[in-house]
């Protein structure tokens, strides 16, 4: 049977060249949790390259334009115009934009970027944050999607009001370090409304493979 993955890859190949936000956290999603998969940064990239200097300036642009005011008074802190840009292209399509040996985005194709979480403990305020109940914290920290209770019930909190497709930082109940980034299947106040099915699929979660891989160029 054809996983979801490869039904992706394929749809990708055969149909436009933009990724929805939310196919990009779907497929992002299955290659750092997948159990069988141990992402390896040596073994898994499979090239990396320094940019031109007019790649750079148009990977910072499209940043800023997906971001706008939460990244807009720190764009030069995130990403020194005189630091060097590194792309790293790894198998399944999946494309790291490292600087100064960190990674800093991540995004699959020509899809949308999502900062890592490790950027995100820097600049906690560039994403909106949703907040997950205390009981939805072991699901989060093993990659699962977020359904709507978890962001309804007693403990959780949307104090943003944000559209389906919107990038978001995943926070809990208790817990002060953002845990998860990912994009909302459907509104925030269509969460509230429906309350059931998906409201956020997760793109990256705390001590997940990309979480745990060090570069060193």
């Amino acid at each position: 049977m054809e996983s979801d993955w490869t039904k992706n890859s394929r749809a990708q190949r055969i149909g436009s060249k933009e990724l929805e936000p939310w196919d990009c956290a779907k497929t992002t999603t299955a290659l750092w949790r997948e159990q069988r998969y141990q992402f390896n940064i040596k073994e898994d990239v499979t090239g990396h390259t320094q940019v031109k200097s007019s790649v750079q300036r148009a990977i910072r642009a499209k940043i800023l334009e997906q971001y706008k005011e939460g990244i807009e008074g720190i764009i030069d802190d995130v990403m020194p115009k005189k630091s060097p840009l590194i792309l790293m292209k790894c198998h399944e399509h999946i494309n790291l934009i490292v600087m100064n040996n960190e990674v800093l985005f991540f995004n699959h194709f020509d899809g949308p970027y999502f900062p890592t979480l490790k950027l995100l403990h820097k600049y906690p305020n560039m994403l909106p944050r949703l907040q997950v109940d205390r009981g939805a914290i072991k699901f989060v920290m093993a990659g699962a999607n977020i359904m709507c209770p978890g962001l309804t019930s007693k403990g959780a909190r949307m104090d943003v009001s944000v559209p389906a497709d919107a990038v978001v930082a995943i926070t809990a109940e208790g817990k002060n370090e953002i845990l998860a980034v990912g994009t909302t299947k459907m509104s925030t106040d269509d969460i509230k409304r429906i309350n059931k099915n998906i409201g956020v699929e997760t793109a990256h979660y705390l001590n997940d493979y990309l979480w745990k891989t060090v570069v060193d160029l």
